[in-house]
């Protein structure tokens, strides 16, 4: 039997700059657009839920949403491309440039702003280009992309659960924003293990047991950094838990990395907290 041919494709990089300028030229201006927050609020039995919605979530939000779009129409130009499940490659690039509009958002502009708007730049840029060489399964570099890919969502997961902590929401609002999170990365990251299946169980699973955590844990005195290294653990721990089983691993074996890691992680969070 003949070997298929390898390939190795890269995306256009007039395309890849006009995805990047775009979406870091609206982290830029927002810090010039000055719109009043709206509150819609509903009064319950014993309950008075109101949600502020401010420029910057609102930018923050559509912009992820830009990049996904952004993400569709680099991959339109991939010399093999896929005809179905495009929007498997959309989830990573839209949580990253949300992970990375957060906390540009929230800082004023000062050396540590324009450190994280290079370094989100360059984040950003290397996401898309993985997403473009994961597209060919017959690419020599797929398998260190998906492993790139794989190390630098749940990196976002954690830079979006500190974030969200740092801006205080209620806990009402800021379960259901972890628990996206956590979909959306799980889901792709056992996609990227598993292409010719969705993990969608395993990922609600896992998006479950996350936010049981996350409901006491925001109550307890944490920092930030360390709420999201205690919600981190387990949702890396079960994510590749579930991908050693689906890999025919045995339980034993498939328990062993996925511990070790959450107990160094969960000692992490223990010693900054």
């Amino acid at each position: 039997m003949v070997e298929p041919e390898r390939h190795t494709h890269l995306p256009e990089v007039d395309r890849l700059s006009a995805i990047t300028a775009l979406i870091l030229l609206a982290f830029a201006l927002a810090h010039f657009i000055r719109i009043p927050a709206r509150e819609l609020s509903i009064q319950l039995p014993g309950l008075y839920l109101g949600i502020q919605f401010g420029a910057q979530e609102l930018i923050a939000m559509l912009v992820a949403l830009m990049t996904a779009g952004g993400a569709d129409w680099l991959l339109r130009s991939h010399p093999h491309p896929q005809t179905r499940w495009r929007i498997e490659h959309w989830l990573l690039p839209g949580v990253t440039a949300w992970a990375i509009g957060l906390p540009l958002l929230q800082l004023p502009l000062h050396p540590a702003w324009w450190i994280g708007f290079v370094f989100g730049g360059v984040v950003l840029v290397l996401v898309l280009v993985a997403e473009y060489i994961v597209v060919d399964p017959l690419d020599i570099r797929r398998a260190p992309a998906a492993a790139g890919l794989t190390a630098v969502s749940f990196a976002l997961f954690l830079v979006l659960v500190t974030g969200l902590k740092f801006a205080g929401p209620r806990l009402f609002l800021l379960l259901p924003l972890i628990g996206l999170a956590i979909f959306l990365v799980s889901l792709r990251t056992l996609r990227l293990r598993f292409p010719d299946g969705w993990a969608f169980a395993e990922a609600g699973l896992i998006t479950l047991i996350t936010l049981q955590l996350a409901a006491p844990l925001h109550y307890w005195p944490l920092t930030p950094v360390a709420f999201g290294l205690f919600l981190l653990g387990p949702a890396y721990a079960l994510t590749n838990f579930f991908g050693n089983l689906a890999e025919g691993k045995a339980l034993r074996e498939a328990v062993i990395e996925p511990a070790a890691v959450l107990a160094l992680i969960w000692g992490a969070a223990v010693l900054i907290r």
